[in-house]
């Protein structure tokens, strides 16, 4: 996992013009974000949907809530898409929407896609911006529970996932 020194990156940096990088409170969409990874080079387009599940290590779950330092975590963002193209060189699609606000059971919570002429680098590559994202961006979400309770958790302290 690439650590990411924010200070080190320079403001003026801009977003590829094939890459859509968002952060939004609207329900996030499949289809769009298909078709922004979508490009006549591509061999291999892979989606990676999390969505919001009914329970966390046995605890019943109401919903989940998100906040987000927006700007850090677009520039997060581009900083994955920008590594993803110097170690994956053939990408031409990268595409991260993360849902903020209240979502239940369910809902998608965060979109990422990535397009390439093969299907392993576009794996690859998927999986590298999904973990780097749940590492490095300021985002954090409530787990609101049955009981009542609730419980904020940065999404870099969640357990990762394993294949």
């Amino acid at each position: 996992m690439m650590n990411l020194n924010i200070s080190a990156i320079p403001a003026e940096r801009s977003i590829h013009p094939q890459d859509s990088l968002k952060i939004m409170f609207a329900p996030l969409s499949l289809d769009e974000v298909y078709t922004l990874a979508n490009d006549p080079a591509n061999g291999a387009i892979v989606l990676m949907s999390g969505t919001v599940r009914q329970q966390t290590e046995g605890k019943a779950v109401r919903y989940l809530e998100y906040q987000a330092y927006e700007p850090m975590a677009i520039e997060i963002f581009r900083q994955i898409g920008a590594n993803i193209r110097q170690q994956w060189t053939d990408t031409n699609r990268v595409v991260i929407h993360h849902r903020i606000g209240q979502l239940q059971i369910g809902e998608i919570s965060v979109l990422v896609a990535v397009g390439c002429p093969h299907r392993a680098e576009a794996f690859e590559a998927c999986r590298y911006a999904i973990d780097t994202l749940k590492h490095n961006a300021p985002i954090w979400k409530k787990e609101h529970w049955a009981d009542g309770s609730s419980t904020w958790v940065s999404i870099g302290a969640c357990e990762q996932e394993t294949f």
